[in-house]
This record gives C-alpha cells, structure tokens and sequence, in this order.
C-alpha cells in the first residue's frame, strides 16, 4: 500500500496506498492511492508504504537486472509459514553487454516478518529490536556461472532427482543448464568459493539447441512428462523437445503452425500429457495436441483473445481456467469447457499499461497475480463478492470503482517483468524488475 505525504494515500505497495504532506503543520489524514483512479500527487507529496498491509516485505538485487527467474523447489518443507523463511531462485541475468552476463542461483534465507508498529512508551523494546537488529538482517547467496548473451527466459524442471534449467538466450538459442552443482554451492560458503574460484567458467550447457530462426521468450517443461519441453520463438514458431536415453533431447525440426506473429508464452495441461496452449502477438490464444502432426495440431482457437498482443498465460492446476494477459492492460480469465466460444468468463481492467506476466496461486483455485508496465502487481480473488451492507462506497467512492475481486495492488518497483508464487511457502510472491527482485506476503492472502 502507499501514502502520500501531505495528506496520506498510500502507494509504494499494498491495495492502495496512503500519501504524506511534507507540511509539517498538515494535520489532514492518510489518503488512499488509487492508481489512475484519483488525483495525481500534488507538490511536497509523495507515496510511503503502509507496512502493516504486509506479513513479509525484502528487496534483493544481483547487479544486473533479471527479465525472468523461478523457483526451484527445495527439501525444506511444504506449507511452511514460520519465519524465518528460506528460497531458491534461478535466474538469468540482461546485462549491457552479452559476455556480462550470468545464469545465477540464489539462496535468500533469514527472511523475517514485517514488525508490528512499537507500542507507546516502550524503551525496553526498542533497546531489545536494536540487539536483534543484525539477528534479522536477510542474507543473500549467489552461485554464478557465466553466460554469453542476455537471458530472456528461465524455467526450472526436475529429471528424476536432477534439477535443469532450459534457458532461452537473445542469440537465438535455448539451452538446458544442470543445476545440481550450483545448489549445492549455494549453500556452502567453503564450496561456494571454490567454485567460484575454480569451476564456475568451466560450466557448459548439458544440451542446446539452435533451430529456432531468432531469438524467443516461449518456453515450459511438462509437469506431467519429466523432461518434455516446449518452446516458442519471435518468428511464430513452436518446437517440441522430447527426451531421450542418456539425457539429451530430440527437437522435432518441424514446427507447430498457426499463429502468424511472435509466440509469447506456452504453457503444458496440468491434467493431460499431450495438450498444450500457446499465446502470441498475433492477439490468438490457442490450444495444441501433439499427437497430431505439428502442421495440424492446433484443435481450438481463440482469434482476438485481446486487443492486441496477448503478452503472458498461466493454466491453473485446479479449475479448467486459462488466464491471459495482453497489450490492452485487460486481464481474462478462460473456462477451457467454453473456449470454443470466444469469449472469457472474467475481463478485469485495473492495469493501465501491458501486463508482464499472470499466475495463479498454486493452492488456492480462485486466487491469481498479475503484474504490469504500470509498476503495479495486483492480486485477485475471483470468488471475492462486496458487501452490500459494508458502506464502504459512501466512505470512499473511488474504492467502488475498483473490481470487487481486487484484492490487493503493489507498487514500488520499476519496469516489472515477471512473479511467481512459491510452491512451498503459501501466499509468498517474488518478482523481479529492472529495480531488482522484491519478496513479499500481504495480509489479503
């Protein structure tokens, strides 16, 4: 959430947010900031967080900044909400020039929770939170290993009991990285500076592959077939990598046809082996089964699914929804029993610049997040309904004309391209942005 100061709305993350006048004779109370819906920021204000609107709140950053990253999954435990928290991320770097760039693994760990506001007149606590003060600091690991050419996208898979990485590079290629050795680096300050002394320049892709007539974004690993891939390129097409014996791949040299732009996301069925959707500049979403020829695999189409570039989709593990997000700022949500019809089951329209990037909450079916050029990351909760009784369009008629599913909106960071929810950590997001990666919880999920 966010304030100005002055009054108070507030803006740097949260629903809204709250601004401060810089007046020190104001006496007017917190406002909230509503992107887009209000009033601009008037001289000598500006936006604060409102803390108590998150559970956790931590800004990390690599040097160069990230486009893309996941979560790799780790043996600490599911469902674990007790703090300090610990994670892994692999992420790849879009440095200024290509040999500066890194595939990176990050250990983020001692990651407390926001604190409560003091209570008046508590000296002895004060004393205790300056003691503890260095107990909390977060800590961050980076295991690095260099790679020539910016990183458009990284997706993180586990071959039996081996994590891989498949990497889309801007030269064209895309190439599957062992992760192994840098988890357990990550972990080991001794071993991590032996391999950064003595094995990290020697690291080479286990397997890559430049068929792709350009450079790409579009890429998934099967969660239901370990090691089946599929990734899409700038040009419009769309290959299908297969595994064979010894750990390589076959890349069928044939593409999938269709779309007639670029192929901006891909995303394999949560419930069926073969069957995959596609998103692309030319405004289609599109749904493929690759037991079918590539030339005749597409089955269902939605032709103008946006005004527009359809940027990013998500498929939900557990309702049959496809989420988009596009050009147009519009985020839909898709009922795949209907998607011959054209036309979604949900529009919301609360971005006021192309969306970066949708996910839904891995445990929750109704819940998802979004994030766009606007700097903001919404979340939603599609089975959310106002209360009719709760007055809250009278005490501030610029929350009525929010969506009633918006949960929450986040601001703070700058150029935001991509977030992800942690598997294993419930209601944890992580984005990154040209402002560097931002961990947080809020109090709405």
């Amino acid at each position: 959430m966010a304030a100005r100061k002055g009054r108070k709305r507030t803006c740097e993350t949260g629903e809204p947010m709250e601004a401060e006048s810089c007046d020190p004779g104001s006496e007017s109370p917190p406002q909230v900031y509503l992107p887009g819906k209000g009033p601009p920021l008037a001289e000598g204000e500006e936006l604060v967080m409102d803390e108590e609107a998150y559970v956790l709140y931590h800004r990390a950053q690599t040097g160069a900044p990230c486009l893309s990253f996941d979560i790799v999954r780790d043996d600490l435990g599911d469902n674990r909400t007790e703090l300090p928290l610990t994670l892994f991320l692999c992420a790849g770097t879009q440095a200024e020039s290509a040999q500066s760039n890194r595939l990176m693994m990050l250990r983020m760990h001692n990651l407390h929770g926001t604190r409560p506001p003091p209570s008046e007149g508590s000296d002895d606590e004060e004393e205790e939170d300056e003691e503890d003060e260095e107990d909390r600091k977060p800590q961050l690991d980076l295991a690095m290993v260099p790679h020539y050419g910016g990183i458009n996208r990284v997706r993180v898979s586990w071959l039996g009991e081996e994590p891989v990485a498949g990497v889309w590079s801007e030269k064209g290629q895309v190439e599957v990285f062992a992760l192994r050795r840098l988890l357990q680096v990550v972990d080991d300050p001794q071993a991590l500076a032996i391999f950064l002394r003595d094995e990290q320049a020697r690291v080479k892709p286990i397997f890559s592959f430049a068929g792709h007539m350009g450079e790409g974004f579009a890429l998934d690993w099967s969660p239901r077939v370990p090691g089946r891939l599929v990734t899409g390129d700038c040009q419009k097409n769309i290959h299908l990598w297969t595994p064979t014996d010894g750990g390589s791949w076959h890349v069928d040299q044939r593409p999938f046809v269709g779309h007639t732009r670029s192929v901006e996301d891909l995303q394999w069925s949560p419930t069926e082996d073969t069957v995959f959707a596609s998103c692309s500049a030319d405004a289609s979403i599109r749904i493929w089964d690759i037991r079918a020829a590539p030339g005749k695999a597409c089955m269902l189409t939605t032709a103008t699914a946006h005004d527009g570039d359809v940027n990013v989709i998500n498929w939900s593990h557990r309702e049959p929804f496809l989420l988009s997000g596009g050009d147009d700022g519009a985020l839909k949500v898709w009922d795949l029993r209907q998607f011959k019809s054209g036309s979604p089951v949900a529009t919301f329209k609360q971005h006021m610049a192309p969306v970066t990037s949708v996910e839904w909450h891995p445990q929750d079916g109704g819940v998802f997040a979004a994030s766009g050029a606007d700097n903001q990351i919404t979340q939603w909760d599609l089975a959310v309904e106002r209360d009719p009784e709760a007055g809250e369009a009278e005490a501030d008629p610029g929350l009525a004309a929010l969506p009633q599913q918006l949960l929450f909106v986040h601001q703070g960071e700058t150029d935001l391209k991509e977030l992800h929810w942690h598997p294993q950590c419930p209601g944890v997001l992580i984005s990154t942005a040209l402002s560097g990666f931002t961990v947080f919880r809020t109090i709405s999920v």
